[in-house]
């Protein structure tokens, strides 16, 4: 068997074994296998190091995105953008390569959608998260991307990942976040129920697009109401797929990913836990 797998900690919840084994039914690849591993940052180092010949790939989910890069040969400038890494691929000479697939995840989900090129965004949050969704706006967004945050070092940080990847960024305090709604494109980087504040300030008949990340559970009160104004939605499961469409090729050396197949597991498997 060809071994891939996601670590992570806490994992159980992780959809990615979903996605990448149907991806694998779908292409053929009766003799891959993709597994979810609870690993911390402190276990990270001895479960690489026992990585044998028939390990194909890793995804990395939270806390080990950073955690990763120094036990590898090498990442993608992509990666190296945010400082993060969720994909890795060991190839057959024995390198360990890692790459980002959140960020051109995030742009080939807006594209699907229509989304190519805004003139104005909004973030709301500044955790792990926000600086992928500002790496990806570093390439569909013309002008000023505001971020609301809850602290100045956070404000702080949203404006060094700005000057580092290419962003006029302007931040603002949390409390004023409703202001931001009014963007032609608003990307929600925060934990549950964060934003149910806000569903109540979605604008009416003008909301532009919302691209919230979390997927469990969905809809988010904000994402409710913006689909109730008639605003274009999106949400974390179109990212996760579209980051796994990403890890799947790189792991597999396949040319296409069968996004379709992916997305249809995916939202099997949240009807299932609902």
């Amino acid at each position: 068997m060809i071994r891939a797998a996601v670590l992570g900690s806490p994992i159980e919840h992780s959809l990615s074994p979903v996605l990448h084994r149907a991806a694998y039914q779908e292409l053929g690849l009766d003799d891959w296998s993709y597994d979810r591993f609870e690993i911390d940052e402190a276990a990270l180092p001895k479960f690489v190091a026992g990585l044998g010949p028939e390990w194909a790939g890793l995804s990395l989910t939270m806390p080990l995105k950073r955690a990763i890069i120094p036990l590898l040969d090498g990442i993608s400038d992509t990666a190296a953008s945010v400082e993060a890494v969720n994909t890795v691929v060991l190839t057959r000479d024995g390198r360990r390569l890692g790459d980002n697939t959140d960020i051109p995840g995030i742009v080939s989900a807006l594209h699907e959608r229509g989304v190519d090129e805004v003139d104005s965004a909004t973030i709301l949050g500044a955790g792990a998260t926000a600086s992928s969704a500002l790496a990806a706006l570093a390439r569909t967004c013309t002008g000023e991307v505001t971020v609301y945050v809850r602290s100045k070092a956070r404000a702080d940080e949203m404006q060094e990942w700005g000057e580092r990847l290419g962003v006029a960024v302007r931040t603002a305090d949390w409390t004023d976040a409703a202001e931001g709604l009014g963007a032609p494109l608003v990307i929600a980087t925060t934990p549950a129920r964060a934003t149910d504040w806000l569903a109540d300030h979605v604008p009416a008949g003008g909301a532009g697009t919302l691209f919230d990340v979390l997927y469990d559970p969905w809809p988010t009160a904000l994402a409710a109401a913006w689909s109730q104004h008639g605003g274009r939605l999106l949400g974390g499961l179109d990212l996760l797929v579209h980051q796994a469409v990403l890890q799947v090729e790189q792991m597999t050396g396949r040319h296409t990913a069968p996004l379709a197949a992916m997305r249809a597991a995916g939202e099997a498997a949240l009807r299932t836990r609902h």
